[in-house]
């Protein structure tokens, strides 16, 4: 019963402990309600103090903007007013302007119309004195005409042929001296009838098993010794010989002496063939600056720039027509410095310009543009002297000589070349040289017999004197110079010589 009573007393303790903390909660939440409605209301009248600010800024700026507005659209509407003024004055302008120029185009018709009846009028008075004077002369328009002509060249024939000649003596004064040898230059770099003798070495072998070694096994060897020289050997079908070919004769000479070194020990593989290249470039640059010192020596130039030296000995192995480069710039400074000690000129000058007249030729495989301009650019680069450069720069007449030398220069360049046996060409190319020189000549009508003659340096053209008189041999050799030039190409320049003979033979009996 006493447990009972003491279950009882701990419930109704427990409810009333529940209640009271209900009632407590009740009075902390009304508290914190009150605290959060405070906070509320006066964050509220916070908002609204901030809204209303807004409120006044916005609408400051909008009246801003407002008048901004207004002020841009009274400026564009002066503008527009302004212009439209202006597009008025001119079109008031256009159609008085256009008023004017219909009444001229009216006055020039009117004018037009009186010269059109005058120049009829004019014509018809012109025909009518043609049919007179016809008729009084009894010859017709063309034919008064043609008789006029022939009289007056008849008459004036010996004035005509020495204004000619003036004229042709103040042209040679202005033009240059010969034409510029560019594409004779081009035509020996790369044509084929010049190719396989500037192009191209030989090299004789001692058998035909030694072409085998040469390949090696699936071209190993020859596609090494083509790279590293930058040639190609060419192994044909000629017994006993391969062909090295390449546009740049250093690179060819480096093959050629490298090869007969490996055929020589027989020990052809690609280790062997890298060291005798390289063996060879050195012999062959050691070559190349001892033929530059004894051209150097043998022309008699002192303090010559080493680097001009080492260029001069590639000439060694450059042709020019056949005619070794090195060779021929000696002989230059040879016989330019002869003529200018019998000319009282600057012999050192001579001889020095006439040396270095084709050392662009020593690059020239290598580098754009004519060997003349190559050797210009590599002696201003090299610092030599401008007299000298003016003096070697005219001797193919691409510049006007301005000095004695530079005269001098040309002139042994010429004579070097001209002479006999200093240059070659085929048998073929040669006599059908020969051939097409005097078929040019035998083309032009009145023509009586015509030779090529002085190794076709000279055209002698023999005309009929009863069919062609002074003035018009004069005309046709003029001619036959411009065809030969336009149609073939040659070295140096070919002499045309018309003849126009007439003999008269009487008898006395």
């Amino acid at each position: 019963m006493l447990d009972i009573f003491v279950l009882l007393i701990g419930i109704a303790t427990l409810m009333g402990g529940s209640f009271l903390g209900y009632l407590a909660r009740q009075s902390i939440a009304k508290k914190q309600a009150d605290a959060i409605e405070l906070t509320i209301h006066r964050r509220l009248g916070e908002a609204k103090i901030q809204s209303e600010a807004l409120i006044s800024q916005t609408r400051k700026k909008a009246r801003r903007i407002l008048d901004l507005s207004e002020e841009q659209k009274t400026q564009r509407e002066r503008e527009l007013l302004k212009t439209e003024n202006f597009l008025r004055e001119k079109e008031t302008n256009l159609e008085s302007r256009s008023r004017f120029l219909v009444s001229k185009e009216k006055e020039l018709v009117e004018k037009v119309q009186k010269l059109r009846r005058v120049k009829d009028s004019i014509e018809t008075l012109k025909q009518d004195l043609e049919k007179k004077l016809e008729t009084a002369s009894g010859f017709s328009k063309d034919e008064a005409k043609k008789e006029i002509f022939t009289n007056i060249e008849a008459e004036s024939e010996a004035e005509i042929l020495e204004r000619i000649r003036k004229m042709e003596r103040e042209g040679e004064e202005r033009y240059e001296k010969r034409a510029k040898e560019i594409l004779a230059d081009i035509i020996q770099r790369c044509a084929l009838s010049q190719a396989q003798e500037i192009t191209t070495t030989t090299l004789t072998l001692p058998n035909d098993e030694v072409k085998g070694r040469i390949i090696g096994k699936e071209g190993r060897n020859i596609k090494v010794l083509e790279r590293l020289t930058g040639t190609e050997v060419i192994i044909d079908e000629t017994p006993e010989a391969v062909t090295i070919s390449g546009f740049n004769p250093v690179r060819r000479q480096v093959a050629k002496l490298a090869l007969e070194k490996l055929v020589k020990d027989g020990r052809i593989q690609p280790a062997r063939i890298e060291a005798e290249v390289k063996k060879a470039e050195e012999e062959i640059a050691a070559q190349i600056k001892k033929m530059g010192e004894q051209a150097v020596f043998q022309a008699g130039i002192l303090g010559l720039e080493p680097k001009l030296t080492q260029l001069l000995g590639r000439l060694y192995f450059r042709t020019s027509y056949g005619q070794n480069v090195l060779m021929h710039s000696i002989e230059v400074s040879y016989l330019a410095g002869a003529l200018a000690a019998e000319l009282r000129g600057n012999v050192e000058l001579a001889k020095k310009a006439g040396l270095l007249h084709d050392i662009g030729k020593s690059i020239d495989h290598q580098v754009e543009g004519s060997h003349v301009e190559i050797g210009i650019k590599i002696l201003e680069k090299l610092g030599e002297r401008k007299e000298v450069i003016e003096a070697m720069r005219t001797h193919h007449g691409d510049y006007e000589p301005e000095s004695l030398e530079a005269v001098l220069v040309q002139v042994a360049d010429q004579i070097s070349g001209a002479r006999p046996g200093a240059r070659k060409e085929s048998l073929d190319e040669y006599l059908k040289r020969l051939e097409n020189l005097e078929k040019i000549a035998n083309t032009f009508s009145g023509i009586k017999e015509s030779y090529a003659i002085q190794a076709g340096r000279e055209l002698r053209v023999f005309v009929k004197p009863e069919e062609i008189d002074d003035l018009a041999a004069h005309k046709m050799a003029k001619e036959i110079a411009a065809k030969i030039q336009e149609e073939l190409r040659y070295p140096g320049e070919i002499k045309v010589t018309l003849i126009r003979e007439k003999r008269i033979v009487e008898y006395a009996k």
